[in-house]
């Protein structure tokens, strides 16, 4: 197969997103980052294919992506209908949470993550 992850040109874009992170992600990266969570390696603002996602657990091919307003658009549900589709036949499970979780429920979110953890 050939190279799926963090292509070259989306270096950039990738640099910027996590410069400029949402309040949401800036929140759940503090539970995360070091292998606070369980001992799992995640990274922010990881490209897989054309598409770059919120945070990615490579020993789980976990894929956690935070929603806010604009993903209730119907063209954006359509969008991110697809690109999941597209990423779990590549064998990646990709979970979804809307911003206001974060901030109103961290532990049931953290529950959720480490629930997809194989163990």
């Amino acid at each position: 197969m050939s190279k799926i992850h963090n292509h070259k040109y989306l270096e950039e874009r990738r640099k910027e997103l996590r410069k400029n992170l949402t309040s949401a992600e800036a929140a759940l990266w503090k539970y995360l980052k070091g292998k606070q969570l369980d001992g799992r390696k995640f990274r922010r603002q990881h490209s897989i294919l054309n598409y770059i996602v919120d945070f990615y657990c490579a020993s789980e091919k976990l894929i956690i992506e935070l929603d806010g307003a604009y993903h209730l658009d119907f063209s954006q549900q359509n969008y991110d209908y697809e690109r999941t589709q597209n990423l779990e036949k590549l064998g990646f499970k990709v979970i979804r949470f809307e911003n206001k979780l974060i901030f109103e429920n961290i532990t049931d979110v953290l529950e959720k993550i480490c629930s997809c953890f194989k163990n």
